[in-house]
């Protein structure tokens, strides 16, 4: 048996291709929702439109502090386990969720697989990293999405028999889930919007948002963009953006503002678009694999990939560098090659699992 352990969004999207291939094999298996960010009642949607069955275990722990999150989800996830010990439980990324799940695990002597190990910012003020590294040190099998990410790993001193570089998920999300998408959802005609001649946003991160600075910056780097190149700037606003800027008071002038959409309506748009920018690390990755040039709003990323392949380059918050990475991102060839694998990273995750002897 296998615990499949998600809690935000963009985990169901990197765990659906591994959620995917266990039913192809006909793997015993189940899935655990936290609710860390939402509840099951909210995603359920979100089930449906990727083809996924629903989650057998819901904890809805709701958001909260660090610390009274990651105990919530550790005390709902060890119940599960104690009532039902799988041969494996499988995590992905760097949440408060994959911390949790890992750490539930590893107490009770269950092997944890870690989906997307190996990531690094080297920036210890983020949760997000201390997340990674804890949960890396913790686990019995770690799946390196790149190289790069297993010499990560072994310069910590995790032993090699621990790591296999199997490629990322995303790339067989993207791949798979675009199918789905294109059939499903039609957003550029909702919106009036003609491929290749927008730009999108996207901008959530709390080191970005929740202070004045940096947010101006974006703002203003946004307008001066929306002005150089008479495009529109179409930014699906996160809650958190979109509270930040009215406390602030602050004016989006030049970007067009829209609702959040969904997954597979920003894959969409994520697709056509003929300029990215971001403070995401998932959308770095995606934008990469699609062919779409990306500028992210930071200063560093766990995602160097991206830079390495020439489909991305750092920006930070200022107003006059955003506009300048974005005047040199626009007409780069979209030639480069994805650093992420093929598409069989789920397979390959398999088959580690079987090779173990875990599942």
């Amino acid at each position: 048996m296998i615990l499949i352990v998600i809690g935000t969004r963009p985990e169901i999207i990197k765990m659906s291709p591994i959620i995917r291939e266990c039913t192809n094999q006909g793997l015993e298996f189940s899935v655990l929702h936290t609710g860390q960010h939402y509840s099951y009642a909210m995603d359920k949607i979100f089930f449906e439109q990727l083809d996924l069955s629903s989650p057998n275990y819901s904890l809805d722990v709701g958001s909260g502090t660090q610390g009274t999150q990651t105990a919530k989800i550790l005390m709902g996830i060890e119940n599960v386990l104690l009532k039902h010990p799988p041969g494996i439980v499988l995590v992905q990324g760097d949440t408060n969720t994959v911390f949790a799940g890992a750490l539930s695990a590893a107490k009770l002597h269950i092997p944890v697989g870690h989906v997307e190990a190996g990531l690094r910012s080297f920036d210890r003020s983020m949760p997000e990293e201390i997340n990674r590294i804890v949960t890396d040190h913790i686990s019995d099998q770690l799946y390196a999405p790149t190289e790069n990410s297993r010499q990560n790993l072994l310069h910590e001193g995790i032993p090699a028999e621990k790591i296999t570089v199997t490629g990322n998920t995303v790339v067989d999300a993207v791949q798979q889930n675009i199918r789905i998408a294109h059939q499903k959802v039609h957003p550029l005609e909702k919106l009036g919007l003609e491929p290749r001649n927008y730009f999108l946003v996207t901008a959530h991160r709390a080191e970005n948002v929740d202070d004045l600075i940096p947010l101006v910056g974006i703002l203003t780097g946004l307008k001066k963009i929306s002005e150089h190149f008479e495009v529109p700037l179409v930014f699906p606003i996160h809650p958190r953006t979109q509270k930040m800027i009215h406390e602030f008071s602050l004016s989006t002038k030049g970007i067009r503002v829209i609702n959040p959409v969904g997954y597979l309506e920003f894959l969409v748009l994520e697709s056509m678009a003929s300029l990215v920018l971001t403070d995401s690390g998932g959308v770095q990755e995606e934008s990469c694999i699609l062919k779409v040039p990306c500028v992210t709003l930071r200063d560093n990323t766990e995602r160097p990939e991206t830079i390495d392949a020439g489909s991305n380059m750092l920006a930070g918050t200022n107003a006059e560098k955003i506009l300048e990475a974005a005047d040199r991102m626009i007409d780069i060839p979209r030639i480069w090659n994805n650093p992420f694998g093929n598409g069989d990273a789920a397979n390959r995750i398999m088959e580690v699992c079987k090779k173990k002897g875990t599942i």
